[in-house]
């Protein structure tokens, strides 16, 4: 049957290891988590599938891996934008973030949310606001070169004053976007030479800010082997 909220709460307390509790502390998350890793995630995720209604209650208990599962099990076409927008403003990771950004690039308010969202002011919204705009960069649909070539000029008009995280996507997405078309390739080059790699504190991990020019060769290199 069913998973209830209490039972899947129980399973991801069980999963949790008080290693990967400090690990996504120092990636940002804060208590209260379990630490449940991804591989017991996606196992919780296929044994209970998609259940809306168990994804609305998980998301508010605040429990960090908790959200992480909602994210998966949650169905993108029943999340409207009134929804969508109170679940970002309480964001408060870039794990989190990029979960948030992978369920609604499913639905059908992508398209919305990463216009509004990339204009705000606050971190974890703009990153998720971001991070929707590279997954439309890596999709393989017909979207103009010109709504990201403005996408482009939007990311070098704004991100040295952007927050810490949302420079890290926004550095992210222009790589993404380098990757789409030739046209696309150059003027994603020209950009990042006159941005310069934007410092981001990753706090105390071991990411890095990678080289955007490398980072664009190598997608090409798989493109070009993948045809």
């Amino acid at each position: 049957g069913r998973m209830t909220p209490t039972e899947t709460m129980a399973a991801l307390e069980q999963a949790g290891t008080a290693q990967a509790v400090k690990i996504y502390k120092r990636h940002g998350a804060a208590e209260p988590l379990f630490g449940v890793s991804y591989a017991n995630l996606d196992k919780l995720r296929r044994s209970i599938g998609v259940d809306h209604e168990l994804a609305l209650a998980l998301w508010e208990t605040g429990n960090h891996d908790a959200r992480i599962l909602a994210t998966k099990i949650a169905d993108p076409d029943r999340l409207g934008k009134r929804d969508l927008d109170s679940w970002v403003r309480v964001v408060d990771n870039y794990m989190q973030s990029d979960a948030l950004a992978d369920l609604v690039g499913r639905g059908p308010e992508a398209d919305s949310r990463a216009d509004k969202w990339t204009t705000s002011p606050r971190e974890f919204v703009a990153h998720t606001g971001w991070a929707l705009v590279g997954q439309q960069a890596l999709r393989d649909d017909d979207r103009p070169a010109a709504y990201f070539g403005e996408r482009i000029d939007q990311i070098e008009a704004g991100i040295k004053t952007a927050p810490n995280r949302t420079r890290h996507a926004m550095w992210m997405t222009l790589i993404a976007i380098g990757g789409r078309t030739p046209g696309l390739r150059r003027k994603a080059e020209a950009a990042a030479k006159r941005i310069g790699t934007p410092t981001v504190d990753h706090g105390q991990t071991s990411c890095t800010t990678p080289d955007a020019l490398p980072y664009i060769e190598r997608m090409w290199e798989r493109k070009l082997v993948r045809q």
